[in-house]
């Protein structure tokens, strides 16, 4: 027996009415019973713009240290007879400018600038760092050089 043919099928209706009201009421509700707190203006201190003097640059030696053992101090080759000749170098280098003219005064505290190959020998940058001490120069920084041997 087949008691489905008697039967017509009815299609299933969603009904949103009631989802609709809900979701109404459940708006209504978190409107009513949210909190607007008004804070405080926050009071702040905006920066001004002061224009001071710019830092000057400090007074640089580039010391140059190749792979072949050669030094130069600012582009100027120097023979190396021994650490106090490099140090005698280095305060001959305070005592001219960029361009090569004496200057009036010798500068007090340069910084020194090594500029060592991949490929010198430790001992060389070493002679350096002891020719800075012994002028009296403790400021000191590195710049590495990739050139070297081909």
């Amino acid at each position: 027996m087949d008691f489905r043919r008697g039967r017509k099928r009815e299609d299933p209706e969603i009904n949103l009415i009631p989802f609709i009201d809900v979701l109404l009421v459940v708006l209504i509700f978190l409107m009513v019973t949210t909190t607007y707190s008004k804070f405080t203006e926050l009071q702040i201190t905006l920066p001004t713009a002061d224009a001071e003097k710019a830092i000057e640059k400090p007074f640089e030696i580039n010391v140059t240290v190749d792979a072949k053992g050669n030094y130069t101090v600012n582009n100027v080759p120097v023979a190396f007879h021994g650490v106090a000749s490099l140090a005698d170098d280095l305060k001959r280098a305070a005592g001219t400018g960029p361009d090569g003219q004496p200057l009036p005064a010798p500068v007090k505290d340069p910084v020194i600038i090594v500029n060592a190959d991949q490929f010198a020998m430790h001992q060389m940058v070493i002679n350096v760092l002891e020719a800075a001490r012994m002028a009296g120069y403790d400021k000191l920084t590195f710049a590495a050089q990739t050139g070297g041997q081909k």
